[in-house]
């Protein structure tokens, strides 16, 4: 009886273990619908992210303020108290506006790939370490990424954050998945190997001595 008690918790564990695991590959599988729908639907994954981002800046914000009323007796309240109020603030503008919002943001991501692709083009031609043609290919899909984003701005912020938020949530559930599946499939090996291992006894354990006559 202590040796079967013993042994079922492990297998009460793993058990745990492997719903664990499925829970996360279901939480994948939604992400990646959710991210191939909202490459379709660009438009609508546009606004959906501005008023995500807005919300938690609005929260993030008010959470900051509770968090800064509490510790009103040290140095940092009044930091405390301006950061909140930037993220309230913020967040309003941008639950308001979320059509200008994308297009700031659409701007400000035009910029930094076109910077970004300009300075490893740069880089890459100046140094000519190990990793060359990879950062002279990144710098190029950079800057002329950079540069098409500009060229149809405004009208690319009505696309641009959208599909750059459903990839992000595509390649997030893609993990998951992955990772549900493998570490299920681990579970199950260890589990297996243990149904077996007390099945013929371990070696050197008591299963496997023999039994000495009186």
């Amino acid at each position: 009886m202590v040796k079967s008690a013993g042994t079922a918790k492990p297998h009460g564990e793993a058990a745990k273990l492997s719903r664990g695991f499925g829970w996360l590959a279901v939480l994948g599988v939604i992400l990646v619908v959710a991210g191939l729908v909202g490459l379709v639907y660009t438009g609508v994954a546009t606004l959906t992210s501005m008023l995500l981002f807005g919300w938690l800046l609005l929260i993030g914000g008010v959470i900051g303020l509770l968090h800064a009323v509490q510790a009103r007796h040290t140095n940092f309240f009044w930091l405390g108290v301006v950061v909140a109020a930037l993220n309230i603030a913020a967040g309003v503008v941008v639950l308001k506006t979320p059509e200008a919002t994308a297009e700031a943001l659409t701007m400000f991501a035009a910029l930094l790939f076109l910077t970004g692709g300009v300075f490893r083009l740069v880089g890459s031609l100046v140094v000519r370490g190990p990793q060359f043609g990879w950062t002279l290919v990144q710098g190029a899909f950079g800057l002329l990424l950079g540069i098409l984003v500009l060229a149809t701005w405004p009208s690319s912020s009505q696309y641009v954050i959208g599909t750059f938020f459903s990839l992000s949530l595509l390649f997030d559930g893609l993990g998951l998945i992955a990772t549900g599946y493998g570490g299920r499939r681990i579970v199950g090996m260890v589990s297996d190997r243990l149904a077996g291992e007390e099945a013929g006894g371990t070696p050197g354990g008591p299963a496997s001595k023999p039994v000495q006559p009186e």
